[in-house]
């Protein structure tokens, strides 16, 4: 969730005419400033499907269970529409569909098969992430080809009539299968810690072996092939770890779900001070969410609009559009990305606290 903030404010206060996965031309800083938050998305969407098998165990009235995955999911829906885009565009120029979107699609979907066996619900979990990239993009031609393109295509934008366009960035059949991947394996988490560790440390060890594997040979998983670069070795690594986000590719779900397992292993039982700060954010997830995008956008429009006299969104305005005094800086990106963290850190204490202390129906939504 930290991690996932330095990538939001590079957007708002950092911006680079090239893009950070263009290896032939960006720094390897760059790179890897994006390249990082990577982890971010396939993480949240595993550990959503956890705590969908966790809160199950807690209801045993499957009808309750229902209801809230699909109440909880339409909500979340709703506040990626109306919300989040407004905060991420100071506007509605789009209708843009993110993390957020997949997820709460994947409570509602998975609200209407829990009556499913879980090793089926696994099967056709593995069946999509491996076979994913075996189908070709869906050609707009008719608006079932369109909401085909919702499922399946990486980035498109769809008209609407009488709305803004809307543009799935991120599509639902890979990502909704992460997300009953974690489910499916929500009951290591009942489990000893120490079996539990083991089997997480497998998980992510073979997720990491077949990622080497695959993308070495450049035969499957991913769209774009790696290869070697004339601006050296570093480059050509960088190349190899390049993998496709949008929509996420065998590869690059190997990849981060594989070193994500691994850190859940390793730092599950972790209790130092900074252990125990970073684990408030993660106590109050959706709050911090909502929270750090309304700072970083708030912050960013009275920045621009101090610095050149009026507000800019970078990620809404055409690089030719921007003003000819801004300079893009990665360390303002890192400084802003470190003070908006610690900023980020007594709000959501309070709010943790608020809720051990409260037991409101609502605050299960937010």
């Amino acid at each position: 969730m930290v991690v996932m903030a330095l990538d939001h404010v590079r957007e708002f206060w950092s911006p680079t005419p090239v893009r950070p996965e263009e290896v032939s031309q960006a720094s390897a800083l760059l790179f890897f400033t994006r390249w990082i938050t990577h982890f971010c998305a396939p993480t949240f969407v595993l550990l959503a499907g956890f705590s969908i098998f966790l809160y199950q165990q807690k209801h045993t009235d499957r009808s309750h269970v229902r209801k809230f995955l699909l109440t909880r999911g339409l909500w979340l829906i709703g506040l990626e529409l109306i919300v989040i885009n407004f905060l991420l565009q100071w506007g509605y120029q789009l209708l843009l569909l993110q993390v957020i979107w997949v997820i709460g699609w994947g409570m509602v979907l998975l609200a209407g098969v829990l009556w499913l066996p879980r090793w089926l619900l696994g099967l056709l979990a593995l069946v999509l992430i491996a076979g994913h990239n075996a189908l070709p993009p869906v050609q707009l031609a008719t608006t079932s080809d369109a909401l085909l393109a919702l499922l399946h295509n990486g980035p498109t934008v769809i008209p609407l009539p009488g709305l803004p366009p809307l543009l799935a960035a991120y599509t639902l059949v890979p990502w909704v299968a992460v997300l009953v991947a974690g489910y499916c394996f929500g009951p290591w988490f009942l489990v000893p810690v120490a079996q539990r560790q083991r089997r997480l440390r497998l998980a992510g060890t073979g997720l990491l072996v077949l990622f080497g594997a695959l993308r070495a040979t450049n035969w499957y998983g991913d769209s774009v092939p790696w290869s070697v670069q004339a601006r050296g070795l570093g480059y050509s690594v960088l190349s190899f770890l390049n993998v496709t986000k949008y929509p996420p590719s065998l590869l690059f779900l190997c990849l981060t779900l594989g070193v994500a397992l691994l850190l859940l292993s390793a730092v599950e039982g972790s209790t130092g001070r900074i252990s125990q700060a970073l684990r408030t954010f993660g106590q109050v997830p959706f709050f911090y969410y909502l929270l750090h995008l309304a700072l970083i956008s708030v912050s960013a429009w009275v920045w621009t609009r101090l610095a050149f006299g009026t507000p800019v969104n970078f990620g809404f305005t055409a690089a030719k559009d921007w003003p000819a005094a801004y300079q893009p800086s990665l360390l303002r990106a890192y400084v802003v990305w470190l003070l908006v963290v610690v900023a980020l850190y007594w709000p959501c204490r309070w709010y943790r606290n608020y809720k051990a202390r409260h037991a409101h129906w609502w605050l299960s939504y937010l």
